[in-house]
């Protein structure tokens, strides 16, 4: 699931770049470069958003990206993250199945993994990507 927030980039005098997102309090990170700070932007995103889900908290919106001032050494960006690639709780779990004899020896005999079939049906039915 992408998600995609406005992001304010402060440039500091060195050279480094910190940034926050104004709809996600607490939500921080910086960069040695701007390069950097964009990934390190990304990934606290994602482990924001995913952490909030995960405790079923609300989500904020995200805010309109022409609404958002900043200095003059600093930027706004949009920066998106994949919820689904920093949950954390990726533990398999076992599910009992029933599906006819002669379908399980078919798959079987063709090395498919069932449980790889289900969970990418799973995640097409729930489209999750």
């Amino acid at each position: 699931m992408d998600k995609v927030y406005p992001a304010i980039f402060h440039k500091e005098e060195d050279g480094t770049f910190w940034v926050e997102f104004p709809d996600l309090p607490g939500c921080l990170t910086d960069g040695e470069t701007l390069e950097e700070a964009i990934k390190n932007a990304g990934d606290v995103l994602g482990v924001y958003l995913a952490t909030r889900d995960e405790e079923n908290l609300d989500i904020p919106a995200s805010s309109d990206i022409k609404l958002i001032e900043t200095d003059d050494l600093g930027f706004v960006s949009y920066v998106s993250a994949d919820i689904n690639k920093y949950r954390r709780n990726t533990k398999a779990v076992k599910k009992t199945l029933s599906i006819p004899q002669w379908l399980s020896e078919e798959a079987e005999q063709r090395h498919i993994s069932l449980s790889a079939l289900l969970q990418n049906a799973l995640l097409n039915e729930l489209s999750i990507n």
